[in-house]
């Protein structure tokens, strides 16, 4: 097969120009190696080929050269524009890739257990209510029957914004907000965020929520205490659930007790997050101190009550096996999707 000439290769070229409109994205990368490579390039091979040829030729065919090369430049460029708009605004999902699980969002669990709390309680006619998180030394200490120079009230446990105003330690003060501003018979729950100056270990953090229950009225008994800790321990954890009550010492209740359940996460054989016990503490609680009745205008002779406060995150780790308090606080989701309903 002979080879061919120089003017058949340019008229090759030029016919290939007609071709590049319809080129696809691999055709047209083929194309420019074919016809403008630098080391073997068609239009390269030409140029490179002029010397031989005789001196009337060399510049008909050199100016020959040069436009079929401008020409074939300005069809790939306007292919590739072409291309590259059509790849913009089309379907750019490789359908061969693996799926990506999307999350969903969920409530967060504590949020989910403090409602569920909440709910528990208002079937026995409890009414949930919020306070501030800024409060007043007289309503997080005095009102509640614990002295200034309690050391609860030093500023190595509680956070001080100014001289008289702290971040509230417990949610207890509602009760003196709410004894003060309405007539028994009282059931409240309060929910909401506590400050600390507590160690971040697995089982407490500095910022926690904490739940406050209280009941006042004529006739309430340790008695009926007992009975609604026991139903909401019973419809939260389960009917097998084994609950024991513990003397206590809180000033704002006489007599006090602490309230424990079985650890789920070694089902009472003792582990770190119990620390060995067997058992963990879900509240403190007991009869309100007749102190704290008169403080807030109530006449103690008259009225009586029970007061609870509980920490919905301890709850949630007995709850759902979970070992260490600070994975709540994590936002890791691979934990959050066990969450998802």
């Amino acid at each position: 097969m002979s080879t061919p000439t120089v003017h058949e290769q340019l008229d090759s070229a030029l016919a290939a120009v007609e071709d590049i409109s319809t080129a696809n994205a691999n055709e047209l990368a083929d194309m420019r190696t074919q016809l403008l490579g630098r080391k073997a390039g068609l239009l390269t091979t030409v140029l490179r080929s002029l010397g031989g040829l005789p001196p009337e030729e060399r510049r008909d065919v050199g100016a020959r050269a040069n436009e079929i090369k401008r020409q074939l430049e300005s069809a790939i460029g306007r292919r590739e524009s072409v291309l590259a708009a059509a790849t913009a605004g089309g379907d750019t999902l490789d359908r061969s890739m693996p799926g990506r699980a999307v999350w969903r969002g969920a409530m967060h669990p504590i949020t989910a257990v403090v409602d569920q709390i909440c709910d528990i309680f208002r079937e026995l006619g409890f009414t949930r209510v919020v306070g501030p998180e800024a409060e007043t030394e007289s309503y997080n200490f005095t009102k509640l029957n614990i002295s200034l120079d309690h050391p609860a009230a030093d500023m190595q446990d509680t956070f001080y914004l100014s001289p008289g105003i702290v971040l509230r330690t417990h949610t207890s003060p509602m009760q003196a907000r709410t004894l003060e501003n309405y007539e028994p018979p009282i059931r409240i729950v309060v929910p909401g965020q506590c400050y600390r100056r507590d160690a971040w270990d697995p089982s407490h953090a500095p910022v926690f929520e904490q739940i406050e229950g209280l009941v006042v009225d004529e006739g309430v008994s340790f008695v009926d205490f007992k009975a609604a800790i026991d139903f909401f321990v019973k419809r939260f954890f389960g009917e097998e659930t084994t609950t024991r009550f513990r003397p206590s010492f809180f000033p704002f209740t006489e007599p006090s007790a602490e309230v424990d359940v079985q650890c789920h996460i070694c089902s009472g054989s003792g582990c770190t997050t119990c620390k060995y016990s067997g058992f963990l503490e879900i509240m403190g609680a007991g009869m309100v101190h007749p102190a704290v009745l008169e403080n807030c205008g109530l006449d103690s002779e008259r009225y009586t009550g029970y007061a609870f406060g509980m920490g919905p995150h301890r709850i949630a780790m007995l709850k759902y096996g979970i070992p260490d308090i600070r994975i709540l606080f994590e936002n890791d989701m691979r934990v959050l999707n066990q969450f998802v309903e």
